[in-house]
């Protein structure tokens, strides 16, 4: 971060980062979104008495900071604490989760397929006089579970999530995000003994009103509506003379900018940013999303929150259903469900889709679906390939000598959380005020 000053800062985006940041940094600041309202895909859409949002956004909290914001930005009740309910469907059964430590139910020869590899990867790991290279993704899952997790639920789910990007993941982006059980808890669930809690999500956070649109919208009434500039989009950036043209032909000047769009679609912006820049930026990779939010006339079947779907057979990845945590977000007697697709481009066959979730227990019958609705998201997952870092690392160095600031899930090209996204707009306005973390 550069020196701090006491100029105008610009942010782009008003998302949960940007929004976080121009609530709490104490400069002269205006916040540019080229949409009508705020929330970036921390939105959500209503009809006919249903909410849905940009699939799955549940709100888990770690931080004492973000914590504490929350606590101030929602009053008491406006919050509800839900425990998770995950299932796999795998093999015509509904397995807890994580996989890795509930294989029990799975046909015996997987059950055991499975064990006898994790058994050897573990004790693999141990003679190795230290710890393996993450290397690519296939790699990662096969040296932490075995081959048989590896084939039976990790590689074929990420293949539908990732597409053809899978063969060239590596595994910096998992993290926290995937639980890695000790030998006992394995060996327990595949036994029968249930194991729950795993997994940095185990409980969340959702508003009780529905729609997780309120949590940007209570982070906005932070901002004075006058620094707000809503439905206007940034079409160039000039690093000198620090200057910002909207598609209204107007400028703002900055002292310095603060960027949460997709960093490929900044670099774009940028007036006379050199071609190792670009040519870096054209080597970003994000994963595409296709969904559908399904309304149902009647309760659904199953009482997952979410379930995760790795078989290729089935037209998606992952169902999500969202009146199971929270009744409001469908009418009395009815729920509201995402369903996020592996096919992001070819011809979509709802009645095949329907079929499909009726099979999985998601609804009852696809006669008692109400409407279906498609979307698209452009950048959804960023593709952690051997690429990218190299590319970050030329992007960030050009931007940081122009006070120019990527931030955000999107801003940084990474994966993270929604309170992940709330902390960078925090310590970022920290930083850019001379506050100390």
């Amino acid at each position: 971060m550069t020196r701090a000053s006491t100029g105008p800062v610009i942010v782009l985006g008003a998302g949960l980062t940007g929004l976080a940041l121009a609530a709490s940094l104490r400069r002269p600041v205006r916040l540019v979104e080229r949409r009508p309202e705020v929330g970036g895909k921390a939105r959500s859409l209503r009809r006919d008495g249903y909410t849905f949002d940009i699939t799955g956004h549940w709100l888990h909290l770690r931080s004492e900071r973000v914590q504490g914001l929350v606590r101030e930005l929602f009053a008491a009740g406006e919050l509800v604490e839900i425990e998770r309910r995950t299932g796999i469907y795998s093999h015509g059964v509904m397995l807890p989760y994580p996989f890795q430590a509930n294989l029990h139910g799975l046909p015996a020869p997987v059950v055991r397929e499975c064990l006898v590899a994790f058994v050897a990867a573990r004790l693999a790991a141990a003679r190795r006089p230290e710890p393996a290279r993450a290397g690519s993704f296939r790699e990662y899952v096969q040296a932490r579970f075995g081959a048989g997790m590896a084939r039976h639920f990790f590689v074929p789910y990420n293949r539908k999530l990732w597409g053809a990007a899978l063969e060239d993941l590596t595994a910096e982006w998992m993290g926290r995000f995937v639980p890695e059980p000790d030998v006992a808890r394995v060996v327990l669930g595949a036994l029968g003994a249930r194991q729950e809690g795993l997994g940095y999500n185990a409980r969340f956070l959702y508003p009780k009103s529905g729609g997780i649109d309120a949590l940007p919208r209570a982070l906005a009434r932070r901002v004075p509506p006058d620094r707000v500039l809503l439905g206007r989009t940034v079409t160039r950036v000039e690093p000198r003379p620090r200057r910002v043209w909207l598609d209204d032909g107007s400028h703002l000047d900055y002292q310095d900018l603060v960027s949460t769009l997709p960093l490929p679609e900044l670099v774009r912006r940028i007036d006379g940013a050199p071609s190792a820049v670009r040519e870096a930026a054209r080597r970003l990779r994000a994963v595409p999303w296709r969904y559908l939010d399904v309304a149902m006339r009647t309760p659904a079947p199953r009482p997952e929150h979410w379930i995760y779907v790795p078989e290729p057979r089935f037209a998606f990845f992952r169902v999500g259903i969202y009146s199971n945590a929270l009744p409001a977000m469908a009418p009395p007697g009815g729920s509201a469900l995402y369903v996020e697709l592996s096919d992001r481009e070819g011809p979509l066959d709802v009645p095949a889709v329907l079929r499909d979730l009726a099979e999985l227990g998601a609804i009852t019958t696809p006669e008692d679906v109400a409407f279906v609705q498609e979307h698209h998201v452009p950048h959804a997952y960023v593709v952690f390939d051997r690429a990218r870092a190299e590319a970050l690392d030329t992007i960030m160095s050009f931007l940081h000598g122009h006070r120019i600031h990527s931030r955000g899930r999107y801003g940084r090209w990474t994966y993270n959380s929604m309170e992940d996204c709330i902390l960078d707009g925090l310590t970022t306005a920290d930083a850019l005020d001379g506050r100390a973390a």
